[in-house]
């Protein structure tokens, strides 16, 4: 795949799952801010009902109270009578219409809780109106008029507004002088305030508190402080809405229950957030290992060609001079050839092979028996295989065995092959006379040895895949070192096989440290 193009698909799906994202989180949050705003509504709408029912209560009461002064006559000081009368005809209709009444106006002097014990005066209207609704009869010889009465009808009234108006001002006055834990209970107004946020679906735990121009009066719930965002209403507030005191409360597992009344929609918008994320990671995950692969096959296809191309040419050579004349009748010659034509034969053949071997171990097709087996003994006999190239390019092997206990399960000829592949490495990636150094240990569990040498290290990134199939650090010159970066796969495969671990630690330009950790018999 172009570069350019993986680059603008990664690109393309990062913004997409950011997007989505991103709108899940708004969604949700505003999910939050509309549950919140509504919960809030309703407090408010509770608390209006609480104040409403509080102010209800107390001016029935002093309804109550008072009105056993208009009943008993000896409360009432003086009245007056007074009387009156309208007319007005309707020459359209022929009609006449006559208004009259009579107005009784009684003064009440009631005792107050004032300062010196002063009383005041409540004036009552009472009353009784006539109608009269007359027919205008109009003679043909005169201008003279009659009336003929059609209709009559009295009512006696109260005149009520003006009472009621009277009696607010009075409950008003007389209201100011009590502090308003005097008027109200805390009782009271707790069980107000539960009994209707209940009718409102709230019945969760709460604080109030009662304050005047700011200040903290004695009604509250134990201890209460205001914040900015409580929610609050005016309590006993006039017909315009205003009062002094503002009756505050707050809950205080407010966003622990709200939450939880939303855990259901919560709960799956962050499921199918993380389905989103992990499908996203997965896909991304897969395009960069199939780039990976893709490169690295790349390269394993270049290097086989590479390293196949040198001996088919080096066997083409040797076919070709065997044909000469003068070569086919020296019989040194010819072995000579023919030794070269199978040397390089099993090259190809042992290449090839340790293809198979490794596709086999992956699938499990290559049985590997297990005996007691001295590591100690097996690492010795690695050695040998590796001194002659360590000698030609006048290195050094340095053994360190410390172990105590160096007997594992395993297998000898497999053991014995990644102790080689880790030492070829280790010459193959020396740019000067390679210097290698084996250290063994033991624990009470298990062998380890560790291989350093001082080659050209690897880096962090190399670390990672190193022990991947086909996988090869290079720069550039892909063929700058011969192999097919299936040596250290092996190396893993046969260790896990063995129920070890293997693992490197390196540093670019300071050499390599393998360690390798066997189970003990």
């Amino acid at each position: 795949m172009n570069k350019k193009i993986f680059i603008l698909i990664v690109g393309l799906m990062s913004i997409s799952l950011v997007g989505i994202i991103s709108i899940q989180i708004y969604w949700i949050k505003d999910a939050i801010k509309n549950k919140q705003q509504q919960f809030d509504n309703n407090v408010k709408i509770a608390l209006a009902r609480t104040s409403e029912k509080i102010k209800d209560r107390e001016y029935s009461e002093f309804i109550q109270n008072t009105q056993e002064f208009f009943e008993n006559n000896e409360y009432r000081t003086d009245a007056e009578i007074n009387t009156y009368l309208f007319q007005q005809i309707d020459t359209t209709n022929k009609k006449k219409f006559s208004f009259g009444g009579t107005i009784l106006a009684e003064n009440f002097k009631i005792p107050g809780d004032f300062v010196n014990n002063d009383s005041i005066i409540i004036k009552r209207y009472t009353g009784k109106e006539d109608i009269y609704f007359s027919q205008v009869i109009k003679s043909k010889n005169s201008d003279f008029k009659s009336y003929i009465d059609e209709n009559h009808l009295s009512t006696f009234k109260l005149y009520s507004d003006w009472n009621k108006q009277q009696l607010e001002h009075m409950f008003r006055q007389s209201k100011r002088i009590y502090p308003i834990d005097q008027r109200i209970s805390n009782n009271e107004l707790n069980f107000t305030i539960r009994e209707e946020l209940v009718k409102m679906n709230i019945i969760q735990g709460f604080k109030y508190g009662v304050y005047e121009d700011d200040l903290a009066t004695q009604l509250k719930s134990g201890y209460f402080n205001i914040h900015p965002n409580d929610v609050n209403y005016p309590l006993l507030a006039d017909d315009n809405g205003n009062s002094k005191y503002k009756l505050y409360i707050k809950f205080p597992d407010e966003h622990k229950n709200l939450l939880s009344g939303m855990v259901k929609i919560l709960g799956l918008s962050l499921l199918f957030i993380g389905i989103i994320i992990a499908a996203f990671s997965a896909s991304l995950y897969q395009l960069v290992r199939q780039k990976k692969i893709s490169e690295i096959k790349t390269d394993f296809i270049n290097n086989m060609t590479h390293e196949f191309k040198t001996p088919i040419a080096t066997i083409n050579l040797a076919l070709d001079a065997i044909k000469n004349p003068k070569i086919i009748s020296d019989e040194e010659k010819v072995k000579r050839y023919v030794k070269m034509i199978r040397e390089e034969n099993k090259r190809m053949h042992g290449q090839v092979e340790n293809v198979l071997r490794i596709s086999r171990l992956e699938k499990n097709q290559i049985e590997i028996s297990k005996d007691a087996t001295d590591m100690h003994d097996t690492i010795e006999e690695a050695i040998e295989h590796i001194q002659l190239l360590v000698d030609d390019k006048k290195g050094k092997v340095t053994s360190h065995f410390k172990a105590i206990s160096t007997e594992v399960l395993g297998n000898q000829f497999h053991l014995t092959n990644i102790i080689v592949n880790i030492l070829e490495n280790a010459i193959k990636y020396s740019e000067n006379s390679p210097k290698i150094d084996v250290y063994t240990e033991s624990t009470n569990k298990y062998f380890i040895f560790k291989i350093k040498d001082e080659g050209i290290g690897m880096g962090r990134n190399a670390q990672k895949y190193v022990f991947d199939k086909f996988y090869r650090e290079h720069k550039g010159n892909i063929h700058n070192v011969k192999g097919h970066g299936l040596g250290l796969a092996y190396v893993k495969e046969i260790i896990e096989s063995h129920q070890g671990t293997v693992y490197v630690e390196s540093e670019k330009g300071k050499g390599s440290l393998f360690t390798v950790k066997l189970p003990l018999i």
